[in-house]
């Protein structure tokens, strides 16, 4: 973590110069003069005035990584030569960790403390693995008959179109540019509106790494028109999205009216976390559980939303969870002492608390939270908020609230447990607390679910493979599988 003070970080944001326009080709690109607000939620202030594009900017970008892709040098370097690019703008994130994670918190209201540590390491830690893996992509050759010879070759698919979210706008975009880029794809990169400067940010380094030009393009604005334009665009390949169920179905519309290109989805999640009386601790299951649903203001689509707790120590872990709650520090971003940061917008707040309204109205028990904090300050603060006696048909135990509103839920049979973890339409993540192997083993197999946690939750490298099953998505960020993302198999055979 950074040494610097809220002092500190106050004086960085006074004085820090912040990106406003896109980055496309190389360079920036104010496009036709419209601009928009980038609202801070810690205090409901102004921090940039960004240009705000739609299919003109698309377009342009999409033409400068068409160029790239088809003449430029980028797909036609050696490998090992890409990947020593990625790893030089993985050094330089960790170069410029402040001022990246200054733009995270003040953007979207993470902690800096977490945006310092957290995300900026998951980002940098992105682009240098696949960097080193650049080189160590193998091709096929089958065995067949002596008077042939067959090769199986990956080729980079052509121009990736990237959709990202706002609650890690770094680490989220990292995951599909760095292994994209690794191929030798060209990307054009679209990051939230409410998230657009850390992205910018980053477009500049990685020209400072040595991307040439139309490699990286970034293009901001709002996903009606920019995000809609990437999707109909038909010189996109491949279209890589991280959002809500909704706009990932938007997306195969787009690609089906469009050129059929490929369309790669991370959606939401409605997470069980499943804690068996024989969990080896319970303390830490409790204490792990809050911090799932907290962190990151609950603003995560892996957040263990339902906490499944077998009958005989319900009450002993709810009652550990709002104990956590009450203690929780929410406060500003910006403070290295805050443990919970604000929610991304004031129309996201009102969302939440419409979902916690919901709750109460479907008869569920507010243990603690539910409330506005510290509105005097212009922010968007909410109390950690918890409920039990939740009724597993519910809107709470069903709908993704996207924030931090956790559900408990009683069970006595573990098969019981199986039942109510699956009866979801998300499947991207679980977790389960036990000490014994069996029920580890055949409950992790009968979760439907991209990841599931066994005796720890939200763990992992960039060694295993990240995504959702049912409305939560499909295909693989993270790991070796994320390249058949970016990838296409082109059989050759030689008659000899």
């Amino acid at each position: 973590m950074s040494l610097r003070t809220h002092e500190d970080w106050l004086r960085l944001a006074a004085e820090v110069k912040l990106p406003s326009r896109h980055y496309i080709d190389g360079a920036d690109e104010a496009g036709d003069g419209k601009t928009f607000a980038v609202v801070s939620p810690r205090d409901g202030r102004t921090v940039a005035e960004v240009a705000d594009g739609g299919e003109r900017e698309v377009d342009l970008a999409v033409s400068a990584a068409r160029r790239a892709f088809d003449h430029g040098p980028w797909p036609r370097l050696a490998p090992a030569e890409r990947g020593r690019v990625l790893v030089r703008l993985a050094d330089l994130l960790e170069l410029h960790r402040d001022e990246l994670a200054l733009c995270i918190s003040l953007e979207m209201g993470k902690p800096i403390s977490e945006a310092h540590t957290v995300e900026l390491r998951a980002a940098a830690a992105a682009f240098r693995w696949y960097g080193q893996l650049a080189d160590k992509i193998v091709d096929e050759s089958p065995q067949t008959a002596q008077d042939t010879l067959a090769l199986v070759t990956r080729e980079p698919t052509g121009v990736v179109g990237a959709v990202v979210p706002w609650n890690f706008p770094l680490t989220l975009a990292s995951w599909k540019v760095a292994p994209a880029l690794a191929t030798g794809c060209t990307v054009v990169l679209k990051p939230s509106e409410f998230s657009p400067l850390s992205a910018l940010m980053v477009a500049k380094l990685a020209t400072e790494a040595g991307l040439p030009p139309g490699a990286l393009n970034v293009v901001v604005g709002d996903g009606s028109t920019a995000g809609r334009a990437i999707g109909l665009h038909p010189d996109v390949d491949v279209v890589a999205f991280t959002g809500s169920t909704d706009v990932g179905r938007h997306f195969l519309r787009y690609a089906a009216d469009s050129n059929l290109k490929r369309v790669w989805l991370e959606l939401g999640g409605k997470s069980p976390n499943i804690i068996f009386p024989d969990a080896p601790d319970l303390d830490l299951a409790a204490a792990t559980a809050a911090w799932g649903i907290f962190f990151n203001q609950g603003e995560m689509c892996t957040a263990p939303s339902r906490l499944l707790v077998h009958r005989s120590i319900a009450d002993r872990i709810t009652d550990a969870v709002v104990a956590r709650a009450q203690a929780l520090r929410v406060g500003d971003p910006l403070d290295p002492a805050t443990e919970m940061g604000a929610l991304v917008r004031e129309s996201h707040l009102d969302r939440v608390r419409a979902h916690i309204d919901a709750a109460v109205a479907d008869g569920a028990r507010l243990r603690v939270g539910g409330s506005r904090v510290l509105a005097e300050t212009g922010g968007s603060y909410l109390r950690p908020t918890v409920f039990d006696h939740v009724a597993p048909a519910s809107r709470l135990a069903r709908e993704e609230v996207f924030g931090p509103v956790l559900a408990v839920l009683a069970f006595d049979e573990v098969d019981e447990a199986v039942a109510l973890a699956n009866a979801s339409d998300y499947g991207l993540a679980a977790g389960l607390w036990t000490s014994d192997l069996t029920t580890a083993h055949r409950v992790s197999r009968a979760l439907r679910a991209g990841t599931v946690w066994v005796n720890c939750y939200e763990e992992g490298d960039m060694t295993v493979p990240f995504g959702g099953v049912k409305l939560s998505g499909n295909g693989r960020d993270k790991s070796a599988h994320a390249l058949d993302k970016y990838t296409e198999l082109k059989t050759t055979w030689v008659q000899l």
